[in-house]
């Protein structure tokens, strides 16, 4: 759809997932975009690049979904990449060793759909399960305020084990949140368990079957063919904004600052990265003060590459060691699918730490050395295998840190410029650092715009996932 004069124009900052989001509902919405983005590709940090060191396409983090993500599903949909997510109904957990336990839904209804394998997990005590049970009460079945208490405390006040904690409450909230559980709000916390309960479906994991720029640039597509522009190697400098236009000042690839006019600028950027870009004067000081009480968490990506198949598991929960997930790449992407010695399939999976602390100041050699180790306790066949090729992908500002209050601090996307507008999985979005926080945020900022340019009451959210069984009179 080529553009027209009269279309209202607007300058998007940041080509992650919020700005992608943005772009695409305002282009539908009938704006003419223009989307600055600092790196060469699309995603931001939910991107792929080919590896200098390996000359492979990787992942900067392996990146999933679940069913309750009604508007990341949607925001796929509406870009034409939704038969490019792989669905799993169950999730596996692997003791060193090699034990499997399998966790998956049952025909009871929610939030007890999951009870029967939950109830058989050989890796938790009675005890343990009792405990966990007493836990999961109020936290699927009650809205958890953030009182300033961190979910650790929580935990230990509601007489966790500590192999409760290990091996349940660790493996499965750190991975959510990123965060270690004495720097986790119960608020966050309460929303992982919650939403995931709320009915079988809710659960169910959704893996890109393609590296993540590839799907990501189907947005920029999409944008392209409502006649906006996408720049890569372009970052946004500094914006002035009045009562009729905002001008946007951004680094082109020579190294020149042009200035632009629009109508409308949307900034996607994570909160250190905007702090950076805001105008100095009175305007700026509520936003630079709630950014302020903002810090990173790391997620650290180590990428391993045999020489033959060392497990029939698409992916999997480790347990009790530095490595929290494993993605057997080859089997989740037919492109990855290849012989690395000629005489059978290899192996490339990805594994996953979060709030990956222990790991910044390590070197590559001193993390897969870590990592192989692990890889061969959880796995036997990797005893036997080669390890043709590595690379680790420390990703050190991957998400912001959901401690107790800060959600007192994320701002929503209305700013002091009339004519500006907030997006980022870090602003308030009802949800923790997610992709489907971040495209919730992007279709907020876009309503917004949207409501200031006159067009008031157009709406791109999608509702929530509806609960079932029991958890009806409970979920409103």
């Amino acid at each position: 759809m080529p553009p027209t004069p009269t279309q209202p124009t607007v300058a998007i900052a940041g080509g992650g997932l919020a700005g992608l989001a943005a772009a695409c509902a305002l282009s539908d919405a009938g704006f003419r975009v223009t989307l600055f983005e600092k790196r060469p590709f699309l995603g931001g940090r939910a991107s792929s690049y080919e590896h200098p060191g390996t000359g492979e396409v990787v992942d900067n983090c392996q990146h999933v979904l679940f069913r309750v993500c009604t508007n990341l599903v949607k925001f796929y949909e509406h870009i034409g990449v939704a038969d490019q997510i792989r669905w799993f109904d169950q999730m596996n957990f692997i003791e060193p060793g090699g034990r499997v336990s399998v966790m998956k839904a049952s025909p009871l209804p929610a939030p007890l759909h999951t009870a029967p394998s939950f109830l058989h997990f050989p890796f938790l005590s009675t005890t343990d399960k009792l405990a966990i049970t007493r836990a999961l009460i109020p936290l699927t079945l009650m809205v958890q305020k953030d009182s300033g208490q961190s979910f650790q405390q929580w935990l230990n006040a509601h007489g966790q084990t500590k192999n409760a904690v290990a091996r349940f409450w660790h493996p499965i909230l750190i991975s959510a949140l990123s965060e270690d559980l004495d720097r986790i709000s119960v608020s966050a916390a309460a929303q992982v368990v919650r939403e995931s309960m709320k009915t079988p479906a809710a659960r169910h994991m959704g893996v890109p079957t393609l590296p993540l720029t590839d799907l990501y640039n189907a947005a920029g597509d999409y944008v392209r063919s409502h006649g906006g522009r996408l720049h890569c190697r372009c970052p946004l400098e500094s914006f002035a904004a009045d009562a009729s236009q905002v001008r946007v000042r951004v680094r082109d690839k020579e190294g020149v600052a042009p200035e632009e006019t629009f109508d409308y600028l949307v900034l996607a950027l994570p909160f250190d990265a905007l702090e950076s870009v805001l105008p100095m004067g009175e305007n700026s000081i509520p936003l630079r003060e709630k950014i302020a009480h903002f810090e990173n968490s790391p997620i650290t990506g180590i990428h391993l590459w045999f020489d033959r198949q060392i497990s029939d598991l698409d992916h999997a929960v480790l347990l009790d060691r530095t490595i929290q997930w494993m993605f057997h790449k080859s089997r989740l992407q037919p492109m990855r699918a290849q012989s690395e010695n000629g005489s059978g399939p290899g192996s490339y999976i990805e594994l996953v730490v979060s709030s990956s602390k222990t790991l910044i100041d390590k070197s590559r050699a001193e993390i897969v050395d870590l990592a192989l180790s692990e890889v061969r306790e959880f796995f036997p066949a990797a005893r036997d295998a080669n390890l043709v090729k590595s690379t680790v992908i420390k990703e050190v500002n991957a998400t912001y840190s959901p401690r107790p209050g800060i959600d007192a601090h994320r701002p929503t996307p209305i700013t002091a410029w009339p004519r500006v507008f907030l997006a980022g999985d870090w602003t308030a979005t009802g949800w923790p650092a997610t992709m489907e926080g971040a495209v919730r945020s992007g279709y907020l900022a876009a309503e917004a715009l949207a409501d200031a340019s006159g067009n008031k009451g157009m709406r791109f959210l999608s509702p929530d996932m509806p609960a079932s069984g029991l958890m009806r009179l409970f979920v409103k």
